[in-house]
């Protein structure tokens, strides 16, 4: 059903990239104290990306 899925080496990044801007993000959040949905939100996008990244194979080129 998903075997030809991959991830291209600029979309792993660019996922990567959000997973960490969403951590960060959940931390301070945290930190401060602030809204449940808030860290709820955060929590589950950068769960969401970390899974893809380690479940969906990257494309290598060669």
């Amino acid at each position: 059903m998903f075997e030809d899925q991959i991830l291209s080496p600029a979309v792993a990044t660019t996922i990567f990239v959000i997973v960490c801007l969403a951590g960060y993000r959940y931390r301070a959040i945290w930190k401060a104290e602030g809204p449940r949905w808030q860290l709820w939100l955060f929590g589950v996008i950068a769960a969401a990306g970390l899974l893809t990244l380690a479940f969906v194979p990257l494309a290598v080129p060669g």
